[in-house]
C-alpha cells in the first residue's frame, strides 16, 4: 500500500443530494396526506358527523372497493377522452402557434379568436356542442380540446416569440431559411414553454371532459366517471360520491405526473 494513502483521511460515505432531495419530494407529500386523512377520521369519529353528512376515510375505501367494478370502465372512458383532447390540442396548439408567430398581422387576425373560444365558459357552450356534434362522445372530446387548447397555444406562441434576436440574426447571418430557423432554434427553444403548456392543459382537459359529462347527464354503459358524484348525492350516499372524487383526483395526479416527467426527461436537452 502506498504511504500517502495510508495516512489518508477517511471520507465517510454521504448520501447522494439529488437522492435525498428526490426522497423528501416523494415523502413529505405522502407524510401531508396521511396525516390530512388522519386528522379527517378522527373528526368524523369523534364529532359522530352522520356517513351522509360526510363518511369517514374507512367508509369511502370500503366504497372504493365496492363499487370498483363499476368505477374501472367509467375511469377508462374519462380517460380515453382526457388523452385524446389532449393530444389534439397539442397538434392543434402547436400547429396554430406556428402558423401565428409567421407573421404580426396573422397574429392580429386570428389570435382574438382563441382568445374569445377560452373565454367563453365550456358549460354555456356544451349544450350547443352536444346538439350539433354527430354523438355524445364526439360532443366531450371537443368540449375537452377547446378548454386545453389555449394553454398549449398561448405557452407555445410565447415561447416562439422569446427566442433571442442575436441568435436570429445569426441564422439570417448564415442564411438560413425561415423554415430552418424555425426547426433548429425556435422549436428548440420553446421547449420550456411547451412542457408548461402540457402540464396546464392535461389538467385543464380532465376537468373539461368531467364538466362537459354534467352538462351532456349521460349515464349507465359507456359513461365517464362525472355520472358517478350526481347519483350518489341524490340518494345521500355519500361515500360512492368521495370514492369517485378519489379516482378523479388519482387520474389528475397522474396525468400531471406524466407530464412532469416527460418534461423532466426532455428538457435537459434543450435547457438547464
Amino acid at each position: 500500500m502506498d504511504t500517502a494513502d495510508a495516512f489518508a483521511p477517511s471520507i465517510p460515505n454521504r448520501p447522494n443530494p439529488k437522492r435525498r432531495d428526490l426522497a423528501l419530494r416523494i415523502s413529505v407529500p405522502f407524510a401531508v396526506i396521511a396525516v390530512v386523512v388522519l386528522i379527517w377520521g378522527l373528526y368524523v369519529k369523534l364529532s359522530g358527523v352522520p356517513p351522509y353528512i360526510l363518511p369517514g376515510p374507512i367508509a369511502v375505501a370500503n366504497a372504493f372497493a365496492a363499487d370498483w367494478g363499476t368505477l374501472a370502465p367509467a375511469l377508462w372512458v374519462t380517460t380515453k377522452i382526457t388523452v385524446m383532447s389532449l393530444i389534439l390540442a397539442l397538434v392543434g396548439g402547436v400547429g396554430f402557434a406556428i402558423f401565428l408567430v409567421q407573421s404580426r398581422w396573422i397574429e392580429i387576425a386570428f389570435y382574438p379568436l382563441a382568445v374569445i373560444l377560452q373565454v367563453t365558459p365550456i358549460v354555456a357552450i356544451s349544450p350547443l356542442i352536444l346538439i350539433y356534434a354527430p354523438s355524445t362522445q364526439v360532443a366531450l372530446l371537443i368540449c375537452a380540446f377547446l378548454v386545453a387548447f389555449f394553454p398549449i397555444l398561448s405557452n407555445m406562441v410565447q415561447g416562439l416569440k422569446s427566442v433571442d434576436h442575436n441568435l436570429i440574426n445569426l441564422f439570417e447571418l448564415y442564411g438560413a431559411t425561415r423554415w430552418q430557423t424555425l426547426l433548429y432554434l425556435k422549436l428548440p427553444a420553446a421547449q420550456p414553454y411547451f412542457m408548461t403548456g402540457l402540464r396546464i392543459g392535461g389538467g385543464l382537459a380532465l376537468i373539461a371532459a368531467v364538466v362537459a359529462e354534467f352538462a351532456a347527464g349521460s349515464a349507465g354503459a359507456g359513461s365517464g366517471l362525472a355520472f358517478r358524484p350526481p347519483g350518489a348525492q341524490y340518494r345521500l350516499n355519500l361515500p360512492p360520491l368521495f370514492a369517485a372524487v378519489l379516482v378523479l383526483s388519482l387520474l389528475c395526479g397522474a396525468l400531471f405526473s406524466v407530464t412532469a416527467l416527460i418534461s423532466w426527461l426532455h428538457l435537459p436537452r434543450w435547457a438547464e
